[in-house]
């Protein structure tokens, strides 16, 4: 049997609200209606500037007396913003138990004001309630909770001379940008710490050479010495918002 739930009803909206999004709180209930499980089709969707994309969230309560229905399945972003699933589907694998997976779409560039910005960026908690047929229910805390980030670009790595004499200084150049949720734009990462790392020729591990800041602009630059042949690329971890990104590497022979 398939249901619709109320969360359909307003399909992909991301809305400003006048609320505070929900404190740090624990799951509330009455009688035995629970959450037995809620998951995500991804730990961490990645947004960049110009394309939508999609994940959902499926939630699964249980009670004696049978689920009536699971509601609202939004999600609250950290700028006190909620976004509405842009479709559900909910069915009752058992006489006691309803599963529900809700679809969300979120886009930097949306053509209203359901495009995101970079205060979105970060955690976002998922809340939902599951009322039984006897009117038990179950309304999950804040503990629920997707990584919604921006996306980290490196341009590839750069090394010269090509080839280098042995033990005479490399120099080697790149470029940080993350996606400005603000202006749909790339722009320069600055004052961000990048691995420079360094795979020997025949070997299949890169290890880290070196920490380089970026500059202001997002520009990487440093100077190494060149001991052996192989292959140098910029390695950056990510944040809590942003994402964690590896460059194309740059092999240099040695003369």
């Amino acid at each position: 049997m398939h249901i619709r739930s109320a969360a359909a009803t307003t399909a992909g909206t991301l809305a400003v609200l006048s609320l505070s999004a929900p404190a740090a709180q624990a799951d509330t209930h009455k009688g035995d209606t629970v959450f037995t499980s809620v998951t995500f089709s991804k730990s961490t969707v990645s947004i960049g500037v110009s394309k939508a994309q999609r994940f959902t969230a499926t939630a699964i309560a249980k009670d004696n007396s049978g689920i009536q229905r699971i509601a609202p399945g939004k999600l609250w972003s950290p700028d006190r913003r909620i976004t509405f699933a842009k479709s559900d589907n909910c069915t009752r694998p058992t006489s006691t138990t309803m599963k529900c997976t809700f679809t969300y779409s979120v886009d930097a560039d949306a053509a209203d004001y359901a495009n995101l910005t970079n205060a979105d960026a970060g955690t976002w908690h998922f809340d939902a309630e599951a009322v039984s047929n006897d009117q038990d229910f179950y309304s999950l805390g804040t503990d629920r909770t997707v990584k919604v980030k921006r996306i980290a670009q490196l341009t590839a790595t750069q090394a010269s001379p090509e080839p280098v004499t042995k033990g005479h200084s490399l120099t080697v150049t790149g470029t940080l940008t993350r996606a400005d949720w603000n202006t749909n734009a790339y722009v320069g990462f600055g004052a961000q710490h990048v691995a420079l790392q360094f795979k020997k020729s025949g070997s299949s591990s890169y290890s880290t050479v070196k920490t380089v800041t970026t500059s202001s602009t997002g520009k990487l630059k440093t100077t190494v010495t060149a001991n052996s042949a192989g292959t140098w690329r910029w390695n950056f971890a990510g944040t809590s918002t942003t994402t964690a990104v590896t460059a194309t590497g740059d092999s240099v022979a040695l003369k």
